[in-house]
């Protein structure tokens, strides 16, 4: 448990720390989204490629597979994930823009923006508030009352790892009450029901048309191949995104707050919330790109619109700021903290 710090001070040291980096960024920071931008098309193009050449030697369709997991993994971390943030916004491009982008996953981009900004970047482990603790379907904290359902949510956990493009989509619009008729007291629906099922099906609809029909019938009678490659390649981004989000909000040191707690929240109070909520996962600097730079976790909920890429220089900043404030800087190896998260899992599984 982090000890209280001066919020006052807190916010001012980490206001400076953000207003600094933002009187950095440039074009060297446009150069690196673009180059990434152009890495993800040629791993795209060049793992569709293979998968039609596995026919003449199986390793080269495995490479295909690896390569389109890959463009799938950087356009939905590195450059959907942080684009839609607004890290980019600056640049005034209409193809890397917040209200423009659209990624290669079954979540509609706009709906995304609208709950995960808003409500998860805004109301961080507030249970009540934010959706994103638990995703709905599993019980981590004793927040939550147990029911005979969580004794199986490590399986749970698992196929929502497995299906988490659907999972996400299904979140996002929150589906219980769409398709259900649950109603929440105090919330305001901007999109009607309507409308949020259009954008459900319809992008959904869009990504299975183009990764099980479209790609696999251009290929002819390698059919299958395409077929089972693009499957693939699509379960290796879902378990890589869904192990790298959860190991960056539900550790073992994560913490919850209430409503009651955040009432009438200062910014430096804000800050800490964050802090309290988050967890880092060390690495080399390929590992941070495939995360989209969430393996900085705590410096992306203090700072969701910095470009990702700065957070590597930020990090050893706020974590000297944490320790002269006394607070915990939670951070681990990519084993250990996702040992937690399943150690986490299986604890809240039982009363």
């Amino acid at each position: 448990m982090s000890t209280q710090p001066n919020f006052d001070l807190l916010a001012v040291q980490l206001d400076e720390l953000k207003a600094d980096v933002k009187r950095k960024l440039g074009q060297e920071d446009a150069n690196y989204i673009r180059r990434i931008i152009r890495i993800q098309r040629l791993c795209e193009w060049t793992g569709r490629i293979l998968l039609m050449l596995g026919f003449l030697q199986p390793a080269l369709w495995v490479i295909g597979v690896l390569s389109l997991a890959a463009a799938k993994i950087l356009d939905n971390m590195e450059i959907g994930h942080n684009v839609m943030h607004g890290q980019y916004d600056w640049m005034n491009d209409k193809h890397i823009n917040s209200k423009s982008y659209e990624w290669d996953i079954a979540c509609d981009g706009s709906s995304w923006n609208r709950v995960h900004n808003y409500e998860h970047h805004t109301y961080t482990n507030i249970i009540g508030k934010d959706r994103d603790f638990g995703y709905g379907l599993l019980r981590l904290s004793n927040d939550f009352r147990w029911r005979v359902k969580n004794l199986w949510q490590l399986a749970t956990y698992a196929v929502l790892s497995i299906m988490f493009q659907w999972g996400v989509s299904y979140h996002e619009m929150a589906a219980e009450r769409v398709f259900f008729g649950k109603k929440k007291e105090n919330r305001k629906n901007t999109l009607t029901h309507k409308e949020l099922k259009r954008r459900f099906f319809s992008k959904g609809a869009r990504q299975l048309a183009k990764d099980y029909v479209l790609f696999p019938l251009l290929a002819g009678p390698l059919f299958l191949w395409v077929l089972t490659g693009n499957l693939v390649a699509n379960l290796l981004r879902n378990l890589w995104t869904s192990t790298i989000i959860f190991c960056g909000h539900f550790t073992g040191d994560v913490e919850t707050f209430s409503e009651a707690d955040c009432k009438n929240e200062t910014q430096g109070q804000w800050y800490y919330r964050q802090a309290l909520g988050s967890s880092n996962i060390k690495g080399g600097n390929l590992f941070h790109v495939l995360t989209g730079h969430l393996s900085f976790q705590i410096e992306h909920h203090l700072f969701p619109d910095i470009p990702a890429k700065r957070y590597r220089e930020m990090a050893p900043k706020v974590r000297a700021i944490f320790k002269q404030h006394g607070m915990h800087y939670n951070t681990g190896s990519f084993m250990r903290q996702y040992a937690s998260v399943v150690k986490r899992i299986i604890r809240y599984s039982f009363p």
